[in-house]
C-alpha cells in the first residue's frame, strides 16, 4: 500500500514497533501483556477480535484497489477443477469453458485498457481451473486482474496470473464474497460445484432482494444448467416469482457476454 503523508502531528506506528525490537530483555518486556496490542499476533487471533479482524478484511482490500483506482469489475466465477484443453483431470470434459472465461477476460481487458485499466476489470478468486483462466485472459491482454483467494485445507496458491499486488488472501468467506460484489459491473458464471454455487445464489439472492443493484448476471452453458437445476420449477412451485427468471440469462460464448453486457438496460427491465 502506498505510504501517504501523515496528516497528524503523532508518533507513526511503525516507528514504535522497531524500538520496541531495541528493549532491553526483561522479564517485564518479555511479557505478552507488554506487546504493543496491534502487533501482538496472539491478541489480534483472540475470539473476542473477530470484529476487528473482519473489519480488517474488509479495509485491507478496499484501501488497495481504491489506491489502484479500479472502479468496476468483471467477476468471473467457476470451478477450480475445470482444467485447460488437454490438461487432465475429472472435470476435463468442461475444459472448453476454460478457454470461454480466459477468451472472454481477454476481450474484456483489452476494453478495460482502454480506460487505463480503471473500469471492468477482472475479478476472480484467484485460484486455479476457471479463475486462473480469467486471470490469465487478462495477462495476455496487458492488463491487470484481482485474485480472492482463500485458506483452505489443502493450501489452495494463488494461480501464476493474478497481478501480484491484486493477489489477496481471505479467512472470512463472507468478506472476500462482499469484495467479489462490491465493485461489480457484470457476474459471469461458468459451470462449478458447491463453491461455485454459493457464490451464485448469494449474489442472486442479494439482486432477488433488492439489496444490491441489478447488472447483468450471465450463465455460460444454458444446456448444463438446466441439467444442475430446474429453474422453471421452481417458478411453478411458487418458491420464486415468475420475474425473478429474468435476474440473469444463459450466454454460450464471450462475445455473446460481451454483448449482454453492453444492451444491459437495467431500468427497462
Amino acid at each position: 500500500m502506498k505510504d501517504e503523508p501523515r496528516s497528524h502531528p503523532f508518533r507513526d506506528s511503525n516507528e514504535d514497533i522497531a524500538a520496541t525490537r531495541r528493549l532491553p530483555d526483561t522479564p517485564q518486556t518479555r511479557a505478552p501483556a507488554y506487546r504493543l496490542a496491534f502487533a501482538d499476533r496472539d491478541f489480534m487471533t483472540r475470539e473476542e477480535l473477530r470484529p476487528v479482524r473482519l473489519q480488517l478484511e474488509l479495509l485491507k482490500p478496499q484501501m488497495i484497489m481504491d489506491e489502484r483506482g479500479i472502479r468496476s469489475t468483471i467477476v468471473v466465477m467457476g470451478s477450480a477443477r475445470i482444467p485447460a484443453p488437454g490438461q487432465p483431470g475429472k472435470a476435463a470434459g468442461l475444459s472448453r469453458w476454460y478457454e470461454e472465461a480466459r477468451r472472454l477476460a481477454r476481450l474484456v481487458t483489452e476494453r478495460s485498457l482502454q480506460s487505463y485499466g480503471h473500469e471492468d476489470v477482472v475479478i476472480t478468486g484467484g485460484g486455479p481451473g476457471i479463475m486462473e483462466a480469467g486471470n490469465r485472459g487478462a495477462e495476455e491482454a496487458g492488463g491487470d486482474s484481482i485474485g480472492l483467494n482463500i485458506v483452505l485445507p489443502h493450501e489452495q496458491a494463488p494461480n501464476a496470473y493474478v497481478t501480484p499486488d491484486l493477489s489477496f488472501n481471505f479467512h472470512y468467506f463472507a468478506i472476500r464474497k462482499m469484495h467479489f460484489l462490491m465493485r461489480a459491473k457484470a457476474i459471469c458464471i461458468f459451470p462449478g460445484g458447491f463453491g461455485t454455487l454459493d457464490e451464485m445464489f448469494e449474489s442472486l439472492t442479494l439482486i432477488q432482494t433488492k439489496r444490491m443493484k441489478r447488472v447483468p448476471f450471465l450463465l455460460f452453458g444454458r444446456d448444463w444448467w438446466e441439467r444442475v437445476l430446474d429453474w422453471n420449477f421452481l417458478a411453478e412451485e411458487g418458491v420464486i416469482n415468475p420475474e425473478d427468471l429474468s435476474l440473469f440469462q444463459f450466454v454460450e460464448t464471450a462475445e455473446e457476454a460481451l454483448a449482454a453486457i453492453d444492451g444491459f438496460e437495467p431500468d427497462c427491465r
